[in-house]
């Protein structure tokens, strides 16, 4: 019986390196990087994305008008390369845009995101993860997407352990169905993310007193402790 695609990390290394997807891979991070940094509404909008200025990049979207959702989904591409916290976008889109508008954006935009990360790591990300990170590691967390079936992949977004992003490589490396990978992203995303989009809603009038915004703090802090008791599963570490 045949070893399973992305966790035989002897076969990969007989067949070397797959250059042309990784020479396509670093010509679209170099292509994304260069606009963000030479279009200066682009770079000030990653900038505050980056150093978690919520209030500047709202102010970034506003000002771009209706190019706004263009820019949204333009920083969530980013995050597949810069790893900066997804919820300082996801707080900025829902005050600019409201509830539901935001909620619809950044579905598309984060599934796409991910989908992107996956066909990279699918087509080229392994050697490069294998650097990144320790290769026995690479190859628990590929295990896990193997074996974990729909219940990992829903859990990965479901709770910020490893970056969305990270994760989404070493699904692509492991072959995860990308059927089963496009959903479970799209419906992982879906509690933090709204979570996120409604306090970015309350922004404006953010008040101690209103048990809305407690309930929404809650659910974070719920999200925080469910990934601690996840991590495990998430890491593919095993037990002991």
């Amino acid at each position: 019986m045949s070893a399973e695609p992305g966790i035989d990390t002897g076969r990969s290394a007989k067949r070397g390196l797959p250059t042309r997807p990784i020479l396509a891979t670093i010509g679209l991070v170099v292509l994304t990087l260069s606009a963000f940094a030479l279009i200066e509404p682009l770079r000030d909008a990653a900038t505050d994305a980056v150093t978690g200025e919520t209030a500047s990049l709202r102010k970034d979207l506003r000002d771009f008008g209706a190019g706004g959702v263009a820019l949204v989904a333009l920083l969530a591409a980013l995050h597949t390369f810069v790893w900066y916290p997804a919820e300082i976008l996801d707080a900025a889109t829902g005050f600019v845009y409201g509830f539901w508008p935001a909620m619809a954006i950044l579905t598309v935009c984060w599934t796409a995101q991910g989908m992107l990360a996956y066909e990279i790591g699918r087509r080229a990300a392994r050697p490069v993860l294998e650097r990144i990170i320790r290769p026995e590691r690479l190859a628990r967390l590929e295990r896990a997407v193997d074996e974990g079936g729909v219940t990992l992949l829903l859990a990965a977004r479901l709770v910020p352990i490893v970056p969305f992003s990270l994760f989404s490589y070493v699904a692509g490396a492991a072959a995860a169905p990308r059927a089963r990978f496009a959903w479970t992203t799209a419906v992982g995303y879906l509690p933090i993310t709204a979570l996120s989009v409604y306090l970015g809603t309350r922004l404006d009038e953010l008040s101690l007193s209103d048990p809305r915004i407690w309930g929404a703090v809650a659910g974070l802090l719920a999200l925080l402790l469910l990934a601690r008791l996840l991590k495990p599963l998430l890491e593919g570490e095993e037990k002991t």
